[in-house]
């Protein structure tokens, strides 16, 4: 009799650990990359920020409306995005995609420069020096990428720099999909 008192004694630290050794093995499963965002399926955030090229043009929300959209949040100090930026100029060219930007608390003439120098692959570019916009759409750092379908909706949300393989698998044919 004295076993059995004893014995859950022991079966609680075997329980912790099962469930310790269940988490630990779901969270190995998961993708880093893949941060759900709140954003998703719902209306593109309302802002109101000068444009980068014109500051006494505001651009607001309303620039996403009526046609499919990708909003790429950049810097000229974010390392990543100077590695991106060749792969969205070729996009550019090819027009599959309205391409905005958002200037992330940059400084506007190191951005003109910058842009100057390599090349200038967005419709338009609000600029958001304290950041705040940024905060609104849930950007965690630079360079992220949204999709908006013609009614201003985010539809899809990507961390880190955009690839020829990302654009391929996932974007492509999303933006073909919206834009049917």
């Amino acid at each position: 009799m004295n076993k059995l008192l004893y014995a859950p004694r022991y079966l609680i630290p075997l329980l912790v650990f099962i469930i310790l050794a269940f988490f630990l093995w779901r969270g190995l499963t998961l993708n880093p990359r893949e941060l759900p965002s709140a954003l998703l399926n719902k209306s593109a955030p309302v802002f109101e920020l000068p444009d980068l090229m014109q500051p006494q043009q505001i651009l607001t929300h309303q620039i996403f409306l009526g046609h499919v959209s990708l909003l790429n949040v950049w810097s000229t100090w974010c390392v990543t995005c100077h590695a991106e930026h060749a792969f969205l100029m070729e996009l550019a060219h090819t027009q599959a995609v309205t391409i905005y930007g958002l200037d992330y608390k940059d400084d506007s003439a190191a951005a003109r420069q910058w842009l100057a120098q390599y090349g200038n692959p967005y419709k338009a570019i609000a600029v958001d020096k304290a950041g705040q916009a940024a905060i609104n759409w849930g950007v965690y750092g630079t360079p992220e990428t949204f999709i908006i379908d013609k009614k201003g909706i985010i539809r899809y949300k990507v961390i880190g720099a955009l690839t020829p393989t990302i654009w391929q698998n996932q974007l492509a044919p999303l933006i073909q999909q919206l834009q049917n």
